[in-house]
């Protein structure tokens, strides 16, 4: 299960708003994209989640000049414990991340009695009148069943998965890059209204693959499979240097811009073990956003051209054997 749809659930110290708190409708910042009028679409729209998400921040720890990307190193790369790695080419990195993740030994799998403990970090856009202002960053800590099959079969999203149907799933995914690809979108499919029109197939596979890849846990051996896919979408680029996450950190950008939209969502990865630790959504172009509630005309927004919308970060994530309880 990733984290985001781990957050649905999480006992947070601060209270967090509804979706109505967050933007008109149904917008939810911590949520993933595209499967029609249901939470997982929410992500799609990067605009409304960034707009809303100055209505989320209960925690003031700004960031200022930290989210800035980091200075662009030399075309060596970043250090990592696969060696120097180049930044130029999003099959070698995503190769190379395989190659290391092959080599870690794979734990067992979580028990059904045991929880899920993640701790997040997300910032976003606030719109503005020059387009650069970001929020204070907030922090949240919760926990999810490992089985939380109760919640899968009374919940209100009927495209939800426990974190055992994810981690059991991510194992039987084949080697083949096209066959796993199509598994992954058939597990995360794509709404089909006129609100939410389908995806485009390599667009469905990024947002798809990279729910996958940010769901916790999964085994080293399924990752490197699920990263190795990744490279083969169309479209999938790396940026040339270091980025920051929602925390601060330095990251590996993998990245692909949305269809149609001057947005682009990248897939952050650590640059020494190549684990997943955040997602970002970066503008590609100027262009200017009319907030709207249905009934009547909100403020235009203008949005510049390397301007993060929404940062998220995953600080930490473990297996604990009860709820409250922290490794």
């Amino acid at each position: 299960m990733d984290e985001m749809t781990q957050l649905r659930e999480l006992r947070a110290d601060v209270p967090v708003p509804d979706r109505a708190a967050l933007a008109p409708g149904r917008q939810r910042l911590t949520e993933a994209a595209a499967s029609g009028g249901r939470v997982r679409r929410l992500r799609a729209d990067w605009r409304v989640a960034a707009v809303g998400a100055a209505a989320a921040i209960t925690v003031a720890a700004v960031l200022g000049t930290q989210l800035g990307d980091a200075a662009a190193p030399s075309r060596s790369g970043p250090a990592s414990t696969a060696g120097t790695l180049r930044l130029d080419s999003p099959a070698e990195v995503l190769n190379r991340a395989a190659d290391a993740l092959e080599k870690q030994p794979a734990g067992p799998e979580p028990r059904d009695d045991q929880w899920i403990y993640t701790n997040m970090a997300q910032v976003a856009s606030q719109g503005g009148p020059d387009g650069s202002s970001l929020s204070p960053v907030t922090y949240q800590t919760g926990w999810v069943p490992y089985d939380n099959s109760a919640a899968a079969e009374n919940g209100k999203d009927d495209d939800y998965r426990t974190a055992r149907q994810v981690y059991r799933a991510a194992n039987e995914l084949p080697d083949d890059p096209a066959r796993l690809l199509a598994e992954i979108r058939a597990f995360y499919p794509t709404g089909r209204t006129a609100e939410s029109p389908p995806e485009g197939k390599a667009q469905h596979s990024f947002r798809a693959i990279g729910l996958m890849a940010e769901a916790y846990p999964v085994a080293p051996a399924a990752l490197a499979r699920i990263y190795r896919a990744m490279a083969t979408i169309p479209g999938v680029r790396v940026t040339d240097h270091l980025v920051k996450d929602a925390a601060g950190r330095e990251a590996i950008a993998i990245t692909r811009k949305e269809d149609e939209r001057p947005e682009q969502r990248e897939i952050l990865l650590d640059p020494h073990d190549f684990g997943y630790v955040g997602l970002r959504a970066v503008v590609t172009e100027d262009y200017t956003y009319e907030v709207s509630n249905g009934r009547a005309k909100g403020p235009t927004l203008k949005f510049k051209a390397g301007q993060i919308l929404t940062s998220e970060a995953r600080i930490e994530a473990a297996v604990v054997d009860a709820e409250d309880q922290k490794p």
